[in-house]
């Protein structure tokens, strides 16, 4: 397959796509409203699920973690690898960032559930 037939079909392909994925939401959203007309539901209340109280604080913890993680990385990368050629060490950065995100994740967990408990007390 040449070079300029990929060209073509890739803004082909992608219209197609799109067009499927838009017409797909509409689609199964109206069946679903028509499902809920047939059982005597009313389609326009929306079910909404509970606000979680603590998005910020679960969203911050992670961008942290995995901030401190990417650094750390960094600094590893420098200065234990130094004697390297090819200081591109991909792993260390993917395995830091995953370890530190995980770790202000639970960190934020540990935070709620106390928050949670302090709840109940009062």
């Amino acid at each position: 397959m040449s070079i300029g037939l990929i060209g073509v079909l890739i803004p082909i392909v992608v219209s197609v796509g799109l067009f499927a994925l838009i017409f797909g939401i509409v689609y199964l959203r109206s069946r679903e409203k028509m499902a809920m007309i047939e059982r005597g539901m009313n389609p326009g209340i929306e079910v909404t699920k509970p606000i979680n109280r603590n998005f910020v604080l679960t969203r911050g913890c992670l961008l942290i973690g995995s901030g401190l993680g990417l650094f750390l990385a960094y600094i590893l990368d420098n200065t234990l690898y130094f004697a390297k050629e090819n200081n591109d060490n991909p792993a260390i950065y993917f395995s830091m960032i995953a370890i530190f995100g995980g770790g202000g994740l639970f960190i934020s967990y540990l935070i709620e559930k106390k928050d949670a408990k302090k709840d109940i007390e009062n």
